[in-house]
């Protein structure tokens, strides 16, 4: 088996806080999700490879979006690159970062930070700069914090707006008619300030809902380079003033204004034309509107948050606090429309390029709305889990994922498109445990509200609540492998209940264990009934309870059990204990297998409100998810750590050790604590920042508090692995994080594996025996190459006629393999009817021997992929289906209206030659 697994994307967090942006061509939405960028299109969402040590909070595109310019809480600036994605420049800003915006040109980009903005030249064919942070200017004019900035159209202007309710205008280059200017008149501070798109008139929003709109006096064409006004003429001094006045004519000349006023009355714009006078440029307030009077209606607290302006189509985007979005058009402040979308403040606003859609972001949700205003729809509505994501579980061929949460909601997530398409939220308490039934058409869920629910993947709808004979708390859920018994474990009460999913009866109450049961599985093979349980009083129960009721075999273990894990072929059973360690037992024998010691590869952390050592802590982790791989080899294991372990289970050794995260954001990430922290007086990490006007919100957790609390506090989360699951066909596996759920898939490419490889296999000899048309030869040797593009080449060039021939001949070891090949290629080419004859032959000429588990992944993968393509393909006939007839009935249509105008006309024309023979008649009798 391959480790070359990669991060490729992350669900179940769309939106944390930040700046949201659309691409130039507006069909997708760039979304900060903690320390990692995602983008997200009608189609498909996806995660960028790049990761920072801190969350991201400022972004913003280059003009041709190909540059990315993320900034995360420390002030650590990436500039990546969309093409390649990858970050190609660095730079410290070493404080926080509230603004990032390119000019319009392409050529800088400017950055708030504290009370100054700095103007960077940007990279790229426009700039000519190779180098992506070279500073160009620097203004210092602001009395408190910059918020906010946005460029003239032409980039010669800079406007900022700054906590000390002004907005501050800034040439980039020095103009001969304008000086550094401040637009006050707000009485809180700025969040948003907007150019117009051909003036200079601009438009500023305060916390407070105030908007001023003002009116420049000239024009962008009016502005006069200084080197083009003359030097003030000098005056002749007479002989007297020559001897009374003591001045050293090597000081430079200062000009007065009534000099450089006198100096701008002659300025000649255009060579040999007659001269022009030009005016200074002066603001002058038009409209002074307050925007959140109807907003404090219902909340006299609320306050304006964010702000959008779209300068072609003059329409104006603020949210609130209290979730509420209204749409003005400009300058008029004419209301268009007014939405509430949560309970939760809107943090972040943005227009695409056509004005026609709207991204909002709520940081308190995690929530993503993309809405067309002009026909009142929502183009895309995502939201994760409002707390951690406590369990995952995959569907048999590995295309949903259903997880649950601790906000007692069950999500299911298409794997392909990154999206969740349903969401159930019947559960009152966090869901603790979910998994899907073996045929794919429903999911189980267990929770502490004392129910256990079935989802209906099909119809969406919960079908079935399990309850037990007294209220309790269920900790653990399985279902048998034929999909028609549910079992649940108690937390508070140490039983096991089973039910029949046919007619939700209770079936069975298991009794015997001592303490909570913590985890609960049924075994694979069809033909088996075998459940066994883990509890924390250190025992593991091998259970038959459909046959044999409450009997059942006891082994010992050596500490408390918290999970367990059935081999894919049923004969081993893996446990978690809270020593640290992994223990394997046979289920049939009950003997122990193998014992892997893991808690130093857990590896330690150490809070920032921890008082002891990461080296004591680390005697306190353990393991809190395990998973079989799909060929039942290697094992997955993570828990109270970043890290994500796979062992294989015959060795009892570490093969390869993921590192889920490098966020400093969140706590336990590093091993040791900044000692810039540690004073004299202790850890001031321990020390409470309350923050001014945030609902008294606290940086340290209430003590015992481990998952959060429900009071009005913030703290930095702890780093955990909630659940790990291994996709059915092998190719990724799934961790819930404290991240969100993350994807990691196999890259093949990246990895030469070869296979039996001999002197002489090499591609130039596939490719040799190619040219020969020996082609069962060539599949062999690039089979023992194991390199999925010279499979494919092989593949491809082999004639119809002569698959079955070829695959006759191909020994029963290449099977396996060239199996998981096709399935990849199926995925990706355009050959699907070449490649299902592929498909055929092999099922029908090694069908009895590769039916066992060993081939189970390979044959998921494939159901996986055929599935998919059965869908796209049937998507498509759909739609040819109904537009043929649609242009049928249109025809039909159109062809009776023909039939009925040419009748009316034929009809016309009769009448017309009967009134011409009675005139004619009328004539001849006169």
């Amino acid at each position: 088996m391959k480790f070359s697994y990669k991060f490729s994307n992350l669900l179940g967090t769309v939106y944390r806080k930040g700046d949201l942006l659309f691409t130039p061509d507006g069909n997708s939405v760039i979304s900060t999700v903690g320390n990692r960028i995602s983008i997200f299109d009608l189609k498909k969402s996806t995660t960028l490879p790049v990761e920072s040590r801190f969350n991201y909070n400022a972004l913003d595109l280059s003009p041709n979006g190909c540059a990315l310019i993320a900034i995360n809480e420390e002030g650590e600036a990436h500039m990546i690159s969309l093409i390649s994605q990858t970050i190609v420049h660095k730079y410290r800003f070493k404080r926080k970062v509230r603004a990032v915006k390119f000019s319009p040109d392409g050529k800088h980009f400017a950055v708030c930070k504290e009370n100054n903005v700095f103007v960077f030249r940007a990279p790229g064919p426009f700039s000519g700069e190779y180098n992506a942070f070279v500073m160009e200017r620097v203004f210092h004019g602001a009395y408190d914090e910059t918020t906010c900035l946005d460029w003239s159209a032409d980039s010669r202007i800079l406007a900022v707006g700054s906590k000390d309710m002004a907005t501050k205008l800034y040439p980039l280059d020095k103009w001969a008619n304008f000086r550094i200017c401040s637009l006050g008149s707000h009485t809180d501070g700025i969040v948003g300030c907007f150019f117009e798109e051909e003036s200079y008139d601009i438009t500023t929003l305060s916390r407070n809902g105030q908007t001023c709109i003002w009116e420049c006096t000239i024009d962008p064409k009016d502005l006069v380079p200084i080197d083009k006004v003359p030097p003030p003429k000098k005056k002749k001094k007479s002989s007297s003033d020559s001897e009374e006045d003591d001045i050293d004519a090597s000081k430079t000349l200062e000009r007065t204004e009534e000099e450089m006023t006198a100096a701008l009355g002659e300025v000649n714009l255009d060579d040999e034309t007659e001269t022009k006078k030009i005016n200074k440029m002066f603001y002058k307030r038009i409209s002074k509107i307050y925007l959140a009077d109807e907003v404090r209606k219902e909340n006299r607290e609320a306050v304006l948050t964010a702000a959008a302006y779209h300068k072609k189509t003059k329409i104006l985007v603020t949210g609130y606090s209290t979730g509420a979005f209204f749409i003005h058009e400009m300058p008029e402040v004419n209301m268009i429309h007014s939405l509430s979308i949560s309970d939760q403040k809107i943090t972040s606003i943005s227009l695409n390029s056509t004005g026609d859609w709207i991204a909002l972001g709520c940081g308190g949700l995690g929530q993503l709305l993309v809405w067309e205003w002009q026909s009142e729809t929502y183009v895309m509505k995502q939201q994760g889990h409002a707390n951690n994501m406590s369990c995952v579980s995959y569907s048999m061929d590995g295309q949903l994922i259903a997880t649950g949460g601790e906000d007692g909601k069950v999500k299911l997530w298409n794997v392909n498109s990154g999206f969740c398409f349903v969401t159930f939220s019947e559960h009152s308490n966090a869901v603790n445990a979910i998994t899907f039934s073996g045929n794919k058409k429903f999911v189980v869920s267990a929770s502490l509200d004392g129910t256990v629910r079935a989802y209906d993947v099909i119809r969406y709808r919960n079908f079935r609540t399990f309850t037990s004979t007294r209220p309790m708390q269920f900790s653990c859920v399985a279902i048998d492998s034929s999909g028609e018994f549910v079992a649940a474990g108690g937390q508070d009460v140490f039983e096991i209940y089973l039910w029949s999913v046919k007619t939700g009866r209770l079936l069975e109450i298991l009794a015997g264990h001592e303490g909570p049961v913590s985890g609960l599985a049924f075994s694979p093979i069809i033909t088996s009934t075998m459940m066994v349980s883990v509890s924390w009083d250190k025992t593991l129960r091998i259970w038959d309870a459909i046959e044999k009721g409450s009997a059942h075999e006891t082994i010992d273990l050596p500490a408390d059990g918290i999970c367990v894990a059935f081999k894919p072929d049923g004969q081993d059973v893996a446990i978690a204990t809270l020593d640290g360690n992994i223990s394997v037992f046979n289920v049939k024998t009950s003997l122990q297998v193998t014992t892997i010691e893991g808690r130093n590869d857990l590896g330690s952390g150490r809070s920032d409100t921890d008082l002891i050592t990461a080296k004591k802590t680390l005697q306190a982790k353990s393991f809190t998810s395990l998973c079989y791989s799909a060929d039942g080899e290697c094992l997955l294991g993570g828990g109270q750590s970043k890290n994500v372990c796979i062992y294989n289970v015959r060795e009892s050794l570490l093969l390869k050790k993921f590192e889920i995260t490098q966020n400093r954001s969140l706590d336990a990430v590093d091993d040791f604590i900044n000692r810039r922290k540690l004073t004299e007086f202790g850890n001031l990490a321990l020390v409470e920042e309350r923050d001014e006007r945030e609902g008294g919100n606290v940086a340290v957790r209430l003590p015992g508090v481990r998952k959060g609390d429900m009071a009005s506090r913030v703290f930095k989360p702890e780093v955990r692995i909630f659940s790990l699951q291994f996709s059915p066909t092998g190719q990724q596996w799934a961790a819930a994080t404290t991240e969100g759920l993350m994807i990691y898939s196999l890259h093949s490419g990246l990895v030469f594996d070869p296979w039996d490889l001999q002197i002489g296999t090499t591609p130039a000899a596939v490719r040799e025996a190619i040219a020969e048309e020996d082609f069962s030869n060539a599949l062999t040797m690039s089979i023992k190459l194991n390199e999925a593009n010279l499979i494919q080449e092989v593949i491809e060039s082999v004639p119809l006629r002569d698959i079955e021939l070829i695959i006759s001949n191909l020994g029963e070891q290449y099977v396996q393999r060239l199996l998981i090949i096709i399935a990849s290629c199926l995925d990706s080419s355009r050959h699907l009817e070449f490649y299902l004859c592929w498909i055929q032959h092999i099922l029908t000429l090694h069908g009895p021997k590769i039916s066992g588990q060993k081939n189970m992944p390979a044959l998921l993968a494939l159901e996986k992929n055929l599935v998919r393509k059965y869908d796209q393909i049937s998507k498509i006939c759909d739609y040819n289906k109904y537009t043929l007839q649609y242009v049928s009935t249109l025809g039909e249509i159109f062809s009776k209206k023909l039939k009925d105008e040419s009748k009316m006309e034929l009809e016309s024309d009769e009448e017309d030659d009967k009134e011409d023979i009675e005139s004619d008649d009328n004539v001849e009798v006169s």
